[in-house]
């Protein structure tokens, strides 16, 4: 008996041994077939050796599992502050555990009142901070910061000479600008690049930011004229609204759409190949704020719309799919149409990559004199259609600009064990 005891003993000492000495690219690829990200994080917290292995110096190894794992959502962020999700959302434990470490309020990031969220992406934010000069719409301040590590940038501003190079001596009215975030090449983990888009009234141009040559240059530029012109409309303005329009991004490209006009088409910047085009949308008559571009799977493109029945009392949320280049299909596919019931008005607050997030809004009340109407943010699984609460909040502002908050990101600058 003894003996026995002994032998199993011996046994399990000999398999924690075996366990520590498998060679680090066998470790690898048992870690890059963990199921989350909280997996993966309780195994590199197992001991030395399996965190080295999982925070590696160049970041390669985080990087291969980012792109196997869709990130979750795990908050939104608008001008009401920060929200994450709450339970019995399947998001809601690392959710709390992002809302304790990161910082939000950007108390790390000097003089952090006087500047903007302009834009969030794979768990970095675009800070803006307006500018001085003649051209104050392009040469403004902007930084990209990381709540979770307290890590920023500041970016160096636009060169004189290339904002002069975009400049439209032929336009009556100063452009409007907007800056956002884009992703990079994969190899590229902990890298980022920031777009200045400049929407003159009858022009387009993108200057492009890249954090590995930590240089601005010119990108892209279009004559509205010739972008509608195979439309066959007369028109050489700008149909972008600079006031009332949403931008969305799936699969390399940037898509526009102005909220407030019958909306028909989708302004398009491909940023692989740095050129603009026009895509068409499905015929339907969508609710203001009632679209999103999404990335349906295997290259092909998805689109969430809510359909404009409010005189009917019912919201219906419907999802199109059109085919990849190897499908060789153009057409918008409706997939599924999903009832969101009656009584209540849902709008579409923003979508990224895997999820779209509604906004429902409740029944108008009273405390006091003051009327007040509960919000409720749901998420959407693009592949599995499955909807979630996310959270709750007062209203507020309800209708301000929203970003999805996803992934834990790589530090801005290398890890250190």
């Amino acid at each position: 008996m003894a003996t026995s005891t002994a032998r199993r003993r011996s046994g399990r000492r000999k398999a924690a041994t075996t366990l520590t000495e498998i060679p680090d690219h066998l470790l690898a690829e048992i870690f890059l077939r963990l199921p989350a990200a909280e997996d993966l994080a309780r195994a590199s917290a197992a001991c030395v050796t399996f965190r080295r292995l999982v925070v590696d110096t160049d970041g390669s190894f985080l990087g291969r599992f980012r792109r196997l794992h869709d990130p979750p959502l795990l908050a939104f962020f608008d001008r009401d502050g920060f929200h994450h999700a709450l339970p019995p959302h399947p998001s809601a434990p690392a959710a709390r555990a992002l809302a304790s470490a990161a910082d939000f309020s950007f108390s790390f990031f000097p003089n952090h009142g006087s500047w903007a969220v302009q834009d969030i992406r794979d768990g970095r934010v675009l800070l803006l901070h307006p500018g001085k000069g003649q051209q104050r719409q392009i040469s403004m301040e902007l930084a990209v910061c990381d709540p979770l590590h307290r890590g920023y940038v500041l970016l160096p501003p636009v060169p004189d000479d290339l904002v002069a190079s975009v400049a439209h001596a032929a336009t009556e009215y100063k452009p409007w600008c907007e800056a956002f975030l884009v992703p990079l090449e994969e190899e590229a983990d902990a890298a980022f690049g920031v777009i200045w888009m400049v929407h003159f009234n009858t022009r387009l141009a993108a200057l492009v930011f890249s954090s590995i040559t930590g240089q601005w240059q010119a990108a892209a530029s279009k004559e509205w004229r010739d972008l509608l012109l195979g439309l066959g409309k007369s028109t050489v303005v700008s149909p972008i609204d600079p006031e009332y329009h949403e931008r969305h991004y799936a699969y390399g490209c940037f898509y526009w759409e102005s909220t407030m006009n019958q909306k028909k088409e989708l302004l398009v910047l491909d940023t692989r190949m740095m050129e603009f085009s026009i895509s068409d949308l499905p015929p339907r008559e969508w609710c203001t704020l009632g679209l999103a571009i999404v990335e349906a799977g295997e290259g092909r493109l998805g689109l969430f719309g809510i359909l404009d029945e409010t005189l009917a009392g019912k919201f219906d949320l419907c999802y199109y799919t059109r085919g990849n280049k190897a499908e060789g299909s153009s057409q918008w596919q409706l997939e599924k149409t999903i009832s969101l019931g009656s009584g209540c008005q849902h709008h579409i607050k923003t979508a990224t990559g895997r999820y779209l997030l509604l906004g429902k809004f409740g029944p108008m009340r009273f405390v006091g004199s003051t009327p007040q109407m509960d919000l409720e943010y749901i998420s959407v699984d693009v592949k599995t259609l499955q909807r979630e609460r996310v959270c709750g909040k007062s209203s507020g502002f309800a209708m301000s600009k929203t970003w999805i908050y996803t992934n834990f990101p790589p530090s801005l600058s290398s890890p250190t064990i």
